[in-house]
């Protein structure tokens, strides 16, 4: 299986399997000398970790990240760096009844007929738990972009439920376990999310990632643009099903005046008066807020029964056991952030080296 690497100058490779011993990835392509550990990664791994509310999967794993290579002395030093996560909290047993059995919604069938062998417990390779390595990376990433650049995401949408902007607040969206930026939209989730784990069934969201204080000129003409990169870093995390940039698909309903961002020179700096393009004009960034979404399928695992087919080709009912995530886009805000991270990160390095810094 190719296709487990993901950038050009800051290259990520995953690997690992959901119900292995571990989980891991390779970081290749990152500067020399620049301050990292443990503790630079973990608390972006604790925010996205299973078992921490109700709302998520009840596996315990505490996705505890080990440095096996590229830094020394509290240093990267420019070589591959190798971040590995042991699996602790495997429960194969729960898939035992759909090893020829083809879940719904789920990559089985899919992953079956292309490679004529597929890993049922979990998943294998196209489980969400794979996402926990771009966390890892995605720490990293933060760390060769600098503190000049911030990241942040939120759960901006649940089922039909969405947010008031006039309400949104960003220091509310790590204070509670659905990273909702909205205090009076967050108990109508609770208790519409509770529901919905009631009845084993599992509801999609939308996630919202803003990044600023990116530097202007990042990205590439026609096919290096920013935007498309980090669409596809977006649209490559699990169950995810549809990426917008900016106003994204509301501006089909915009004319060419709202949807215009008009300039001005200001104390001798250019200023936007707003933000339709959500940062990126032409593939380039423009210095504005970065801002994309992305919607998240509801959970395919649910215990109601759905019509399904065996590996033999028998006509089944395949009802998904084991620990799932009744709204999986919870934990998908951290990915969000990561890969926003990642894609930024490897844009900037490309652009020192077509034009220097």
């Amino acid at each position: 299986m190719s296709y487990n690497t993901f950038g050009h100058m800051f290259r990520v490779t995953t690997w690992g399997e959901s119900h292995g011993p571990a989980i891991g990835c390779v970081i290749d392509g990152c500067p020399p000398r620049i301050p990292l550990d443990v503790g630079d990664i973990q608390p972006w791994l604790d925010r996205r970790r299973p078992g921490q509310s109700k709302f998520t999967t009840q596996r315990q794993e505490a996705d505890q990240v080990e440095i096996l290579s590229g830094v020394f002395e509290g240093q990267t030093t420019g070589t591959p760096i190798s971040l590995l996560i042991r699996n602790t909290d495997q429960r194969s047993r729960d898939y035992g009844d759909i090893a020829t059995r083809y879940r719904p919604g789920h990559a089985d069938v899919a992953y079956d007929t292309k490679y004529g062998i597929r890993d049922y417990r979990g998943g294998g390779r196209s489980s969400a738990r794979e996402t926990a390595m771009r966390v890892a990376a995605g720490a990293v990433a933060r760390k060769v972009l600098g503190a000049g650049v911030r990241i942040r995401g939120a759960m901006v949408q649940v089922g039909p439920h969405g947010i008031d902007r006039a309400r949104l607040d960003w220091d509310l969206v790590n204070a509670n376990p659905l990273f909702c930026p909205d205090a009076q939209a967050l108990p109508v989730w609770e208790d519409y999310l509770a529901d919905i784990r009631k009845k084993g069934s599992s509801i999609g969201a939308v996630i919202e990632v803003v990044a600023e204080g990116v530097p202007a000129g990042l990205g590439a003409p026609i096919y290096g643009k920013l935007d498309s990169d980090l669409a596809m870093a977006l649209m490559s995390i699990n169950a995810v099903k549809g990426v917008e940039i900016g106003e994204g698909f509301a501006a089909a309903s915009l004319t060419g005046e709202e949807n215009a961002d008009p300039m001005r020179m200001e104390e001798g700096r250019l200023r936007f008066a707003s933000n339709h393009a959500g940062g990126v004009l032409g593939g380039i960034s423009t210095g504005q807020p970065l801002v994309a979404r992305f919607a998240v399928k509801p959970t395919s695992s649910i215990l109601t029964p759905v019509p399904s087919v065996t590996r033999e080709g028998e006509n089944v009912d395949v009802m998904t056991k084991g620990r799932h995530d009744p709204c999986v886009g919870i934990r998908a805000v951290p990915v969000g952030e990561a890969m926003m991270a990642c894609v930024l990160a490897d844009h900037l390095l490309r652009h020192r080296g077509q034009v220097g810094s």
